[in-house]
C-alpha cells in the first residue's frame, strides 16, 4: 500500500475504533451534566455489554462465521442481541444509580465517585472469576465482503458500525433536544431544584440518564466484540478510559462534544500507532486528557459553569 492508501486505511480503522468510543463517551456525558459525578461503574458497564451481547448470540446458536441461526437470519439476530444488550446494560446502570448512589444523593464530597469506583471493582472481579481471566472468543458471523475504494479496504463489518453508531448518536441527540423528557434533563442539569419546583420528578430523570447511557455503553460493548471478535474482563479499563478521555476533550456533559471526542481519540490511537508507535499511544492519548484539564478544561465545545455547590 502506497504512503496515502496507508493513511487513509488507518483513517478509516480510527473511525470504527472512534464510533465505540463515543458510545461510551456519551454515557459519561450524561450522567455528569446531571449530576457533575464521573460514574467509573461506566467502565464495567460496557465490560459487562460485551459479555451480554456474547452469551445472547450464543444462545442464538451463532458460532464461528455461520450467518443462520436456527433458521432465524443474521440481522434479526443481531438485532435482537443490541436490543437485550442495551436493555440489560441500561437495567445494570439504573439498578447502580437505585441501590448505590440515590442514597448518597445529599452526601457532599468524593463519596458518591468512590462508591462508582467500588461498584466497578465488583463487577470487574465478578466476570473475572466468572471467566477464569480467560479471554472469550466472539462469533464472528459478519459477512467477510469489503470494498476497494482508492487503494483503501472498507469492510462491511465497519460499513455496519458507523450506521449502528451513527443511528444511536444521532438518536441521542434528538431525545435530549425534542423530547419532553429530553427537556426535563437539560433542565435538571441547569439546576435541579429549580426543576424539581417547576414539577420535573428528578429522581425519574436521572434513572432515565443512567438508563440510557448504560444502555449505550452495553451497544458499544457488543460493537467492540463483533468488530475485535474477542470480549475479556479488563476492556472496560482500557476502552472507559478513552472513552472518558474523549468526553474531557469533547466537553463532558456535552452530548456533541462527547461524540467528537471519541472520534478524534479514535483516529488518534490508530494514526499515533502507526506512525509513531503504538506502545506510545496510551502516552499521547492521556497527555491530551491531561492538556485539556490544564488548558481547556471546558473541552473543545463545552463551556465554563459556574459550580452548583
Amino acid at each position: 500500500m502506497t504512503g496515502s492508501a496507508i493513511f487513509l486505511q488507518q483513517i478509516i480503522n480510527g473511525v470504527s475504533l472512534g464510533a465505540v468510543y463515543a458510545l461510551l463517551a456519551l454515557g459519561f456525558t450524561l450522567v455528569y451534566g446531571i449530576l457533575e459525578l464521573i460514574n467509573f461503574a461506566h467502565f464495567s458497564v460496557f465490560m459487562v455489554g460485551a459479555f451480554v451481547a456474547l452469551v445472547v448470540l450464543e444462545a442464538f446458536g451463532l458460532q464461528g462465521q455461520s450467518v443462520v441461526m436456527h433458521g432465524a437470519p443474521l440481522v434479526l439476530v443481531l438485532l435482537v442481541a443490541l436490543v437485550v444488550t442495551m436493555v440489560a446494560s441500561g437495567a445494570l446502570g439504573v439498578a447502580i444509580e437505585r441501590y448505590t448512589l440515590r442514597p448518597m444523593r445529599n452526601v457532599k464530597g468524593p463519596m458518591a465517585m468512590i462508591t462508582t469506583i467500588g461498584v466497578s471493582y465488583i463487577l470487574f472481579n465478578l466476570v473475572l472469576l466468572a471467566t477464569n481471566a480467560q479471554a472469550i472468543n466472539f462469533p464472528d458471523p459478519m459477512p467477510q465482503a469489503s470494498y476497494h475504494v482508492g487503494g483503501v479496504v472498507i469492510r462491511l463489518k465497519e460499513i455496519l458500525i458507523w450506521i449502528v453508531s451513527a443511528v444511536l448518536m444521532i438518536g441521542l441527540n434528538l431525545f435530549v433536544k425534542r423530547t419532553k423528557l429530553g427537556k426535563a434533563m437539560r433542565a435538571v442539569a441547569q439546576d435541579a431544584e429549580a426543576a424539581r419546583m417547576m414539577g420535573v420528578d428528578v429522581d425519574n430523570v436521572v434513572m432515565i440518564a443512567f438508563f440510557a447511557g448504560s444502555a449505550l455503553a452495553g451497544a458499544a460493548g457488543m460493537i467492540f466484540g463483533l468488530y475485535y471478535n474477542f470480549a475479556q474482563y479488563s476492556i472496560g479499563y482500557t476502552a472507559g478510559l478513552r472513552a472518558f478521555t474523549a468526553a474531557v476533550l469533547g466537553g463532558i456533559g456535552n452530548v456533541p462534544g462527547a461524540m467528537l471526542g471519541g472520534i478524534v481519540i479514535g483516529l488518534i490511537e490508530t494514526l499515533g500507532s502507526q506512525y509513531i508507535a503504538a506502545r506510545w499511544a496510551d502516552v499521547i492519548i492521556f497527555s491530551i486528557l491531561i492538556g485539556t484539564l490544564v488548558f481547556r478544561p471546558a473541552g473543545l465545545l463545552g463551556m465554563l459553569a459556574p459550580n452548583r455547590s
